[in-house]
C-alpha cells in the first residue's frame, strides 16, 4: 500500500511537471504565433478633426480601413488635430524627433526648417515609379526644394476671374480671350453704372493675383519665381510692366470704389449680392457657386469663370496661378519607412477622386471629372488642371516671412497708386537683398 501510494505520487508530480512544460511551450509557440516580423505600425497624424471637416475625416479612415485590409500585416494608427493644434504639435514633435511616421505639411517656405533639419524623407525614388505622373503640372514642385520633392500634394487651388451670366447677358458681353477685350468689358460696365470687379485688397493677396497673373502672361510662367529666387531682377521689363498693368486697371475704374479697405470677404459679398460682374478668387469658393445651398440657387446658376487672359498677344492661359494646400510627408527618421512610403502612395491613389466627389475638394492628382457625377464647373475645372502647362506658387507664399510682408505692403500701395511700378519693383529687390 505504502508502495502504491509512493508511486502515485510520484507520477502526479511527473504530470505536473509535463502539463507545466507543455503550456510553457504553448505559450512560447501562441508568442512566435501571435507576432510577425512583417507587422508594422504607421503613425499617421492629420488635421481634419471630425467636428470641423467630417468629409475629410471619413474618407481619411474609409482610405485606411481599406490600407489595413490589404496589408493584413500593416496597422495605422492615428492621430487628429485641428489646424493650430497640429501645426503647435508638429513644432513640439519635431524638437523633439519624434514626428510621426506619416504627416502633413504645407509647402515651400514652411516646410524648409523640416527639410534643412533632415527630417522630412525625399520621395522621388517613390515618385519614379510612376506616381509623378499623376500630379497636376506644377503641384509637385511647390513641395520641392533644391530640386528634391519632400511632399505629396493634396489639395490644389488655382486662380480665376468668376463672373455673373446675368449681367454680361444683360450687356451683351461674352467672357474676354484678350486683356483688351477685358477693358472693353470694363468699359462697358463703367458706362452702365455696373461695378466692374468685386475686389476687398485690405487683405492684399487678393491684389498680388492681379499682379502675379500679368507678370506670367507678360514675361511667362518663370518670371516671377526666377525673380523671388534672385535669378533674375524685380527690375526686369516684364515685372515692371506687370505692375504698369495693375494701375492701368486701377485708373480705368476695373475695381469697385474703396478696394484698398474693403475685406476679401465684403468683396465676396458684393458679388455673391449682384453688385458686381467679376470677382477673382481661388478654387476654394467653389462650393459658393455649386453646391451650397446656404447661397441661393438662382445666383449659382448664373456664375462662370475665366481664365485669365493673354495680354498683348502674349500669354499661356493654360498656365495658372493658384497652389496646393496641405501634403504629405514621410519622417525620414521612421522606423518603418519602407510602409510609410507605401501607405503614403496609397493614401494619394485612393484620395484624388473621393475627395472631389465626397468633400468638394481640388485634389492635387489629375482626376477625370467627366467620369464624376459632379457639378459641370468641376467638371471644366478638372478638365482646365490635366491640360495645365504650370502652376505658379502663390508669391506670398514662395517667399520668406519678412519679403512677404514687404511685399504684401507693396501691391497695397500699386493699387493705391501711392507708388510707381518702378519704384515697386525696386524695393521688392531692396527686400530680397536684406534677407
Amino acid at each position: 500500500m505504502k508502495k502504491f501510494k509512493w508511486l502515485s505520487a510520484f507520477l502526479i508530480l511527473l504530470l505536473g511537471s509535463l502539463l507545466l512544460f507543455a503550456c510553457s511551450e504553448d505559450g512560447e509557440g501562441d508568442e512566435e504565433v501571435g507576432s510577425s516580423e512583417d507587422d508594422e505600425v504607421i503613425e499617421f497624424m492629420h488635421l481634419w478633426p471630425e467636428g470641423s471637416s467630417a468629409q475629410h475625416y471619413r474618407i481619411v479612415n474609409e482610405i485606411i480601413e481599406d490600407f489595413e485590409e490589404e496589408h493584413p500585416n500593416k496597422t495605422v494608427d492615428l492621430q487628429v488635430y485641428s489646424n493650430e493644434q497640429y501645426k503647435d504639435q508638429i513644432t513640439v514633435l519635431s524638437s523633439a524627433n519624434e514626428l510621426p511616421d506619416v504627416g502633413m505639411t504645407w509647402a515651400a517656405g514652411y516646410m524648409e526648417p523640416f527639410v534643412s533639419g533632415n527630417m522630412f524623407a525625399e520621395l522621388d525614388d517613390m515618385l519614379d515609379e510612376g506616381l509623378r505622373d499623376e500630379f497636376v503640372a506644377g503641384t509637385l514642385e511647390a513641395f520641392e526644394l533644391d530640386g528634391v520633392s519632400y511632399g505629396l500634394p493634396l489639395e490644389l487651388n488655382t486662380t480665376y476671374v468668376f463672373y455673373n451670366k446675368n449681367i454680361f447677358d444683360e450687356h451683351g458681353l461674352e467672357k474676354p480671350d484678350t486683356y483688351e477685350d477685358l477693358q472693353e468689358i470694363i468699359s462697358v460696365l463703367n458706362e452702365n453704372n455696373v461695378e466692374p470687379i468685386s475686389l476687398g485688397n485690405r487683405d492684399r493677396w487678393t491684389g498680388s493675383m492681379w499682379y502675379m497673373y500679368f507678370a506670367d502672361r507678360i514675361g511667362g510662367s518663370d518670371v516671377l519665381t526666377e525673380a523671388i529666387n534672385g535669378e533674375r531682377s524685380f527690375e526686369d521689363p516684364a515685372l515692371v510692366e506687370a505692375a504698369e498693368k495693375v494701375q492701368e486697371m486701377v485708373t480705368n475704374d476695373s475695381f469697385n470704389s474703396g478696394f484698398n479697405g474693403m475685406a476679401n470677404e465684403e468683396a465676396s459679398s458684393m458679388f455673391m449680392n449682384d453688385q458686381a460682374a467679376m470677382y477673382m478668387i481661388a478654387t476654394w469658393d467653389l462650393p459658393n457657386f455649386t453646391t451650397n445651398e446656404d447661397i441661393p440657387q438662382e445666383f449659382r446658376d448664373s456664375v462662370d469663370y475665366f481664365k485669365f487672359p493673354t495680354v498683348e498677344g502674349s500669354g499661356d492661359t493654360n498656365s495658372f496661378v493658384g497652389g496646393p494646400g496641405v501634403g504629405l510627408f514621410v519622417s525620414e527618421n521612421s522606423e518603418v519607412k519602407d510602409a510609410a512610403l507605401e501607405f503614403s502612395s496609397f493614401f494619394i491613389q485612393e484620395w484624388g477622386e473621393r475627395s472631389v466627389t465626397e468633400a468638394g475638394v481640388i485634389p492635387g492628382t489629375i482626376v477625370d471629372g467627366e467620369s464624376l457625377d459632379l457639378p459641370d464647373m468641376y467638371v471644366e475645372v478638372l478638365e482646365d488642371l490635366e491640360n495645365a502647362t504650370n502652376l505658379t506658387l502663390y508669391a506670398d507664399v514662395q517667399m520668406s516671412a519678412g519679403v512677404a510682408d514687404r511685399h504684401l505692403e507693396l501691391i497695397q500701395a500699386l493699387f493705391g497708386l501711392e507708388i510707381t511700378a518702378e519704384e515697386f519693383a525696386e524695393e521688392h529687390e531692396n527686400a530680397l537683398s536684406e534677407e
